[in-house]
């Protein structure tokens, strides 16, 4: 379709679960009516959002011994909304293909991590009431392989919650798709369009795709990391850079019955070795996420490799940050220790450590590494202050916001969007509204 001369009040670039989740919001709690969103692929979600590229696990807080109790307070709120929506969903979803619902845990092993578990759990206990305290016996009653081939001696303790959710970012996309059409079947949806070009006219930004150009008064980046490429040709975001983290995963049988993590090193922004039942087959267990830097915006398309040093930027300082972090002592023998995991035949044989953390009695022969399985996190490098700038990344200029990467993730969609809109209407106007009290009544439901 040629959409040359195509003009709207918001065009939203980017159809993961960041852009859709703001399409419904502006279509189900605004009055803007004249919105478009493109994508660049044939389908929604087929980035960090396919279920093969994440971690597919809804994030609240409760059992991310990285968070604070503060970040947890904030991240709890925004993926309670998540949480209500899919709730809200599930008489649409029958054969429960968008969702699926198990227990999970933080495990703690040794008397180090015993200590700090129990030390962490009473301002945490208070925030998430549904999260309880376990001890041995109680673990091995729930998870029974992570006693399995255990020294008997060894300390153990966890925080349990029955709640958690298994998620289909993929799907949820195209729910968030199909809800706006719903409320709004005048929506503009062009997908396989590939934004080439953005310029900023007198009242409106022209965005040249290749199949035309559309013309905007809002722009709004959700692209993940090729939404910095595009604030820096706008002039926005100079002094940032990305590190691309791509992760990938092992699998194996049903080995837990739900969702184990390890508790997080304090230091690193990544997330810890964690066991989770694939989404669509409980039968297979996924173990991971690696972490490891690659110099590509997404995982397996080569052709973002140029479009990473765009986004990376010429000259000395983004060089001189790179080098800064991941020569920190730290990162650097977490990243090549995970370097090692990727290795065919050895990294097998390494990583199998970091599951017997949980399972001790996992067998080699159960493992294997999940091939094409795993994407990539945008982590934003500061080259002002030469460190990795933790949590949301987003940026906002004159009637134009970049999404670069929310935090934690798709969690957080539902939050990211509510700011979203409030900053849309005020980019537009008085005549535009958005109906804070309907959102609120819908989604800020505690859990």
């Amino acid at each position: 379709m040629n959409q040359t001369d195509e003009k709207y009040e918001v065009l939203i670039v980017g159809g993961g679960v960041v852009g859709t989740a703001l399409l419904y919001t502006l279509s189900n709690y605004s009055n803007i009516r004249n919105i478009c969103l493109i994508e660049k692929y044939s389908d929604f979600g087929l980035v960090n959002s396919a279920s093969y590229n994440n971690s597919q696990t809804l994030h609240f807080g409760d059992i991310e011994t990285n968070y604070t109790i503060e970040k947890a307070r904030k991240v709890k709120a925004m993926a309670d909304m998540v949480m209500n929506y899919l709730e809200r969903e599930k008489s649409n979803d029958p054969a429960g293909k968008l969702f699926s619902k198990f227990s999970k845990m933080v495990l703690a092993v040794g008397s180090e991590q015993v200590a700090g578990l129990r030390k962490r759990y009473p301002p945490f206990g208070e925030l998430f009431p549904k999260l309880k305290i376990i001890e041995k016996e109680e673990i091995g009653t729930i998870e029974p392989r992570i006693l399995e081939g255990r020294n008997p001696d060894q300390e153990l303790l966890a925080l349990l919650t029955e709640d958690g959710y298994t998620v289909d970012f993929k799907k949820l996309c195209h729910s968030f798709v199909d809800n706006s059409l719903k409320k709004n079947p005048l929506l503009s949806i062009h997908l396989n369009t590939r934004l080439l070009k953005v310029s900023k006219e007198e009242d409106h930004y022209k965005v040249v795709t290749n199949t035309g150009e559309i013309r905007a008064k809002v722009l709004v980046i959700a692209a993940g990391g090729h939404s910095l490429m595009i604030a820096k040709s706008l002039g926005y975001g100079k002094n940032l850079s990305i590190l691309s983290m791509a992760g990938s995963f092992y699998t194996g049988p049903k080995v837990l019955n739900g969702k184990v993590y390890t508790i997080q090193q304090p230091k690193l922004p990544f997330a810890a070795i964690h066991g989770d039942p694939e989404v669509h087959n409980a039968e297979v267990t996924r173990f991971g996420p690696t972490a490891m830097p690659i110099f590509q915006l997404e995982r397996h398309n080569w052709r973002s490799f140029g479009e990473y040093w765009k986004t990376f930027g010429l000259g000395i300082k983004p060089v001189l940050s790179l080098v800064k972090i991941l020569f920190d002592r730290t990162i650097f023998a977490y990243v090549f220790t995970n370097f090692l995991y990727e290795i065919p035949y050895f990294g097998k044989r390494l990583f199998i450590r970091e599951v017997r953390k949980i399972v001790p009695s996992v067998r080699l022969s159960e493992l294997r590494f999940a091939k094409g399985i795993g994407g990539t996190r945008p982590q934003i490098i500061n080259n002002t202050t030469k460190k990795l700038e933790l949590g949301e990344a987003k940026l906002t200029g004159d009637n134009i916001i970049f999404n670069i990467t929310p935090s934690p993730g798709a969690s957080t969609c539902l939050g990211n969007a509510y700011t979203d809109t409030a900053k849309i209407v005020e980019f537009l106007g008085a005549e535009y509204k958005f109906d804070k009290e309907a959102f609120e009544n819908d989604f800020f439901k505690p859990s």
